[in-house]
Order: structure tokens, then C-alpha cells, then sequence
């Protein structure tokens, strides 16, 4: 199975708040964007609100004709949004006000209550829920362990890293961490700072199911188009996918 490719639209939104005003709309960046090939519409709806507000959630969840995925952190006014809006499936991450972006996955070893509750609170509206975690093989075992149906392996400090070696290492470490996530039943997904030159190598990892995407793409849509820009990383993914299964 090709991977499926989530687009990220936080951005569009981004650019959009520095004037307070209506333009750029994610809910048009979507529609391109699902034009393009996406496969799946992520948005991470803030506690401060920087990017994503929640007549986007709203809107969004009436029009996106993909699948809608909502990244969020645990608090009782998400899980409140998540039961009026009804989105295609929640991903839970860590949010500290201060980060420019997600700096890390979610510590479920030291969580475990709240995640757990948050997990319930979802399954029994009959929404799969998926954890942002960074790849350690302890942290995928507690995933598993209060029943999340899917993982989204961090994969920051792969596309971070300085040197060739620093990340084959690191890709190492992904692979391990996805050979763990598939043996304990969870779907897996990755994301994080992957773009057009270093996504390949993620997409052809064994039993890849999605990638999320965001600022990448944005990016290479202010220079050539959001239809364009998804449609190209869209390219990438499967032909790593093929390229895994040649003989």
C-alpha cells in the first residue's frame, strides 16, 4: 500500500493571522491541495490559537472530501471540539506555548492516565485515535498498551540531522521503532519536518501507511502553487513506495 500523504494546512492559517483578516483561507488551500492528490487534511488546532481556529475545524469538517485528521493537545476544551466536530480521527501531541513548533512526541510513559482517558473519550464516539511519539520502543509499547489504533513516529531529529551519518543513524532508529509500532498492532504513521529532499527514505520504510506534511509544502505552494506543490511531494512518496519493491 502506498503511503498516504496528509497535508498540513496549518500555515496557510499562519499567514492569514499576521493580518487578523480573511486571506489566505485553508479551507481553499485544502481544496487545491486535495486536487494535488492529498490524501488526508491535517490541522493542529493550538490552545493559543496561532494558526488554526475553529471555524476552520468547522468548515473543514463539512467540506474535506478526504479524510480530516485533527492534531491537538489533551485538554477538556479539545475533547469538547472533538465531540461537536467529529473529525476522521484526533492526533494527540504535546504543546508548550512558547515552541515555534512540535519540539518532540508526546510522553505517554508519563501520561498514561490522561492519554488513556483521551483514548476512551474518543473510541466511545467512534473515533480512532493516533499518539505523536518520538521513536522509542518503550513509548510504542505503551501506545499499545492503552489501546491507541494508530502512532505518528516523530521524525524531527531525523530531518534535523547534520551529517549524512547522523542520519542514516537516525533513520535506523525509525525503522526500529516502525518494525515495533506494525508487531504491536498499531498503524503507522510519521511526520515532522520531512520535505522534498529527505522524505524518500521515510516512505519507503515497511509498512508505511502516512506521512503528514505541512510546512514544506506551504512553502514550495507560495512559488509555485499549493495543486502543484502537494502533487509533486505526492510523486515522491510513491515512487519510494515502487521503489521498495523492486526485485
Amino acid at each position: 500500500m502506498v503511503p498516504r500523504l496528509g497535508v498540513n494546512v496549518d500555515h496557510i492559517a499562519t499567514i492569514r493571522q499576521a493580518r487578523r483578516g480573511m486571506e489566505p483561507d485553508p479551507v481553499a488551500a485544502v481544496v487545491l491541495a486535495e486536487l494535488g492528490g492529498a490524501d488526508v487534511i491535517t490541522i493542529h488546532l493550538r490552545e493559543d490559537r496561532r494558526h488554526i481556529q475553529e471555524r476552520d475545524l468547522r468548515v473543514l469538517r463539512e467540506t474535506v472530501q478526504s479524510s480530516l485528521n485533527l492534531e491537538a493537545a489533551i485538554t477538556g476544551e479539545i475533547l469538547e471540539m472533538v465531540r461537536t466536530h467529529r473529525p476522521n480521527y484526533v492526533t494527540f501531541v504535546p504543546e508548550k506555548r512558547e515552541e515555534l513548533t512540535t519540539e518532540g512526541g508526546l510522553d505517554i510513559l508519563r501520561h498514561r492516565d490522561s492519554v488513556k482517558a483521551a483514548i476512551d473519550f474518543c473510541h466511545e464516539l467512534g473515533i480512532p485515535v493516533s499518539l505523536f511519539i518520538d521513536p522509542d520502543l518503550a513509548q510504542v509499547d505503551a501506545c499499545a498498551e492503552l489501546g491507541a489504533d494508530a502512532v505518528e513516529l516523530h521524525t524531527g531529529t531525523y530531518a534535523d540531522a547534520p551529517t549524512k551519518a547522523r542520519m542514516e543513524h537516525e533513520l535506523g532508529v525509525l525503522k526500529r521503532a516502525s518494525a515495533e509500532s506494525v508487531a504491536r498492532g498499531l498503524h503507522l504513521h510519521c511526520g515532522h519536518g520531512l520535505n522534498y529532499l529527505n522524505v524518500t527514505s521515510v516512505a519507503a520504510i515497511a509498512h508505511m501507511e502516512e506521512l503528514n506534511i505541512g510546512h514544506s509544502i506551504v512553502s514550495r505552494a507560495l512559488l509555485i502553487g499549493m495543486r502543484q506543490a502537494v502533487s509533486e511531494m505526492k510523486s515522491l512518496i510513491v515512487a519510494a513506495h515502487a521503489a521498495r519493491h523492486l526485485p
